[in-house]
């Protein structure tokens, strides 16, 4: 068993250094929701140096609620958004000596690409950005089907540290248990995830989530013992931890 572990950084709101020790595949925010020239090329910095793989982690254009609340943009706007912000991110990896990786869009952009205009939205501007580049969704999306087609990689994506919906989608964040955060509930469930493809939902039934890498948020409380603690467990478990890209 393998799995790659991926965290989302360069947000200015966690120990992305500690964070960096323990991941291999880093999110690093690409100016939507937050970020500048100067965090992206910090963050691609100590990525490369600690061997970690890059990821555009574009966003719509909310700073104020961090990219988390949904908003009505044109199909046209997103694929525009998402282009600016992987070339702004490609720019500073190239001026440290790296290059992205994948790609995973934040939040509510995230959320977005179950609609098929978004999701063909954010595939067109990804494959023509770099064809083939892996992309991250949640499993069985619409997202991951429209990138398989247009010949980019889907990778599918489970979250250590947020709880499911009987459907297979996270809970969402306005509703009260939807993050994670105490120790041997976020670890059973990445291991659950990792050696079974499967989560235990919030109704108590159990979902199907087969997945290629798990993800730990930076700004989720205790977030770097959280990830120390979930690898850990994952190789006592017998899985492999290393990067899908």
């Amino acid at each position: 068993m393998r799995m790659d572990l991926n965290a989302d950084l360069g947000e200015g709101c966690g120990d992305d250094a500690a964070m960096l020790e323990v991941v291999t595949s880093a999110s690093v925010a690409s100016g939507g929701h937050v970020g500048n020239r100067a965090t992206m090329h910090a963050a691609c910095d100590a990525a490369r140096r600690g061997r970690v793989r890059i990821g555009a982690h574009p966003s719509y254009e909310d700073r104020i609620n961090f990219g988390r609340l949904p908003m009505d943009v044109a199909p046209d706007e997103v694929g525009r958004l998402v282009i600016r912000q992987l070339r702004a991110l490609a720019a500073e990896a190239v001026r440290v000596g790296a290059h992205i990786s994948f790609v995973k869009p934040h939040g509510a952009l995230y959320h977005a690409a179950s609609d098929g205009d978004t999701a063909e939205a954010i595939v067109k501007a990804v494959a023509g950005f770099a064809p083939g580049l892996p992309v991250l969704g949640l499993p069985g999306s619409e997202f991951l089907r429209r990138a398989s087609d247009a010949g980019l990689r889907p990778v599918a994506e489970g979250f250590a540290d947020r709880a499911y919906n009987p459907d297979g989608g996270l809970v969402a964040r306005e509703v009260a248990g939807s993050v994670l955060t105490e120790v041997e509930e976020v670890v059973a469930q990445a291991v659950l995830m990792a050696t079974e493809g499967r989560v235990r939902a919030i109704d108590g039934s159990y979902v199907t989530v087969s997945v290629d890498s798990i993800c730990l948020h930076g700004d989720t409380p205790g977030a770097v013992e959280l990830a120390r603690k979930v690898r850990a467990s994952l190789e006592s478990a017998g899985v492999e931890v290393a990067a899908f890209a």
